[in-house]
């Protein structure tokens, strides 16, 4: 008896192993989702990359358009509605500059296993406060820590909003990255087309001190800087 069902639920656990790994392949990928259109590099032959900044604006926003001018170069950032809302300053300050600002949700949740409102309070309260930014440009969407499923998407697509993810991700989860490292394997990993991503709002300074060396690098292998959709024109 114990042995018929043992049997009979090996593949009712085949299914449960593979819905799982499913969902965490959708809740992950880059480059794929159900619905809309996501981009995690673009595919073009020229050296161009975006450099994507997340989280914030914090306290450290003033330093980092201060490397961001000094270099001359354009960035997208993707802040949070919360902290919009903390130091709309950082944010003006951000939009007077005249880099790009998308969407990275008001409470930096993971957006899975959410129901359709909590979707859409995160995605329409903090465009409401970009848009007390002053910034009038396009806002492309990026989901905090990657993760998407079924309802995000679906809300992202019925608006024609776009889902930007990344390839080149040196600092991510790396609470011991140095500044070293980060340009090492930027360097290593860039290709035309990259989407660079980078947290310099919070923590450890290392991304944020390794910016000018990717810049200087890159820009000696014969690449140039652009925004997002800059990039996605192409």
């Amino acid at each position: 008896m114990l042995r018929r069902w043992l049997i009979g639920s090996v593949p009712v656990l085949v299914v449960v192993v593979l819905l799982a790994m499913g969902t965490y392949y959708l809740m992950n990928a880059r480059s794929f989702q159900l619905g809309g259109h996501v981009v995690d590099r673009v595919d073009t032959n020229e050296k161009v990359v975006a450099l994507t900044l997340d989280d914030g604006p914090s306290d450290r926003a003033p330093e980092v358009l201060k490397v961001l001018a000094d270099a001359q170069v354009p960035a997208t950032f993707y802040l949070n509605g919360r902290d919009l809302a903390a130091h709309p300053e950082h944010g003006r300050a951000i939009a007077a500059a005249g880099h790009e600002i998308g969407n990275h949700t008001f409470s930096h949740r993971r957006m899975v296993f959410v129901t359709p409102g909590t979707v859409r309070d995160e995605v329409e309260r903090t465009d409401a406060e970009i848009m007390k930014t002053g910034y009038v440009g396009p806002i492309t969407f990026r989901p905090p820590y990657g993760k998407k499923l079924l309802l995000l998407p679906r809300y992202l697509a019925e608006r024609d909003r776009v889902t930007v993810m990344w390839d080149v991700e040196p600092d991510s989860g790396k609470k011991d990255a140095t500044a070293d490292g980060i340009v090492d394997e930027t360097i290593g990993k860039v290709r035309p087309g990259s989407i660079i991503l980078l947290h310099v709002m919070h923590g450890s300074t290392a991304a944020l001190d390794a910016i000018p060396r990717i810049i200087a690098e890159l820009r000696a292998a014969g690449y140039r800087f652009v925004t997002v959709s800059a990039l996605m024109s192409r």
